[in-house]
């Protein structure tokens, strides 16, 4: 069983190097082509139509779907379904970006000719370019001509990948050169874990309904303060002075420290932790996080351009986001 494993193992990594090799190809390969495609992209006035047949078609949603989600408006058009009507989704505005290893894929005629009579401008994605893809086109690009990882060289698997990573290298291009940010990429991701993670600190405060804040003044009693992080249950409260600005901060563990020492009677001023750790309403919510882990604590306020708590953020809320 160890020998078998051992053998599987070396295989995957045998894979895994013909693949690598295809894209040293490509890299090595890429050339004014490439930059004629990008500017083809940013001048487009419409959208990128991504089309392909069978694995290209797949390769080609997820591009579509890359560029989509930054900063370069695009869609996927199945070449038979373009055929049966879905031509009408396509406008002479627009870029068509076809994909096709050999170049001959038929089904791609329709939507082909519908390019060249309305006179879109044609990139191709192919290994020939004396193709009949590559000779309609108006740029080419060419995938290296690598050997496939299947073991019997028919099933696409060093040609889809490069086609894929070739996708991403005119996507994140067009990215870089659109000045595509953070900002932006939340606009574009408002749900799951990356949308969260980018959510600035006012993004957040902003989506809350008026909380009451665990706030309390210098002299305020340590019993008091006890009732303000009982009733904000976060295990804290904010220290604020005369003008409403945050100095200082009183967690449980200070609260178990006080009452150590035997400081019953002793006011906030005397337990807090001052000058504590605050964060401002420009943070994304991942840098929150790291400040927290960074610095073993588990919450921490925002505050404004007057140093004046607006806000609380405990670890536990963000991680759930």
């Amino acid at each position: 069983m160890d020998k078998l494993n051992s053998e599987w193992l070396t295989y995957g990594c045998q894979v895994l190097d013909i693949e690598i090799a295809g894209l040293q190809s490509l890299k090595q390969g890429l050339d004014q082509a490439f930059l004629e495609a990008v500017e083809a992209l940013l001048s487009c006035k419409g959208r990128v139509i991504v089309s392909g047949m069978g694995k290209s078609g797949h390769v080609g949603q997820k591009i579509a779907a890359t560029m989509s989600s930054t900063g370069t408006p695009a869609y996927f058009v199945h070449p038979a379904e373009a055929s049966h009507g879905d031509l009408g989704m396509v406008s002479s505005d627009d870029v068509l970006l076809a994909i096709s290893n050999s170049g001959e894929t038929s089904e791609l005629s329709d939507i082909l000719f519908f390019a060249k009579k309305y006179k879109l401008k044609l990139i191709a994605i192919t290994k020939m370019a004396n193709s009949t893809l590559g000779r309609l086109a108006d740029i080419v690009l060419v995938l290296p001509q690598a050997k496939e990882a299947c073991p019997i060289e028919r099933a696409p698997t060093t040609s889809t990948t490069a086609t894929l990573a070739l996708g991403d290298a005119l996507a994140m291009t067009l990215m870089k050169w659109r000045g595509f940010d953070e900002a932006d990429f939340v606009n574009f991701h408002p749900g799951g874990k990356l949308g969260a993670a980018l959510l600035s600190v006012d993004n957040l405060l902003s989506s809350r309904s008026e909380e009451q804040l665990p706030l309390v003044k210098q002299e305020t009693s340590m019993t008091e303060v006890v009732l303000v992080i009982t009733e904000g249950m976060h295990g804290h409260a904010g220290v604020v002075d005369e003008e409403g600005r945050l100095v200082g901060i009183v967690s449980d563990g200070d609260l178990r420290r006080a009452l150590t020492l035997n400081k019953i009677n002793a006011n906030a001023h005397e337990i807090m932790s001052s000058s504590p750790r605050t964060v401002t309403g420009d943070m994304r919510v991942y840098e929150v996080i790291e400040l927290l882990k960074t610095h073993k604590i588990s919450a921490v306020f925002a505050i404004d351009e007057a140093g004046k708590p607006v806000g609380l953020l405990h670890i536990q809320e963000l991680l759930r986001l």
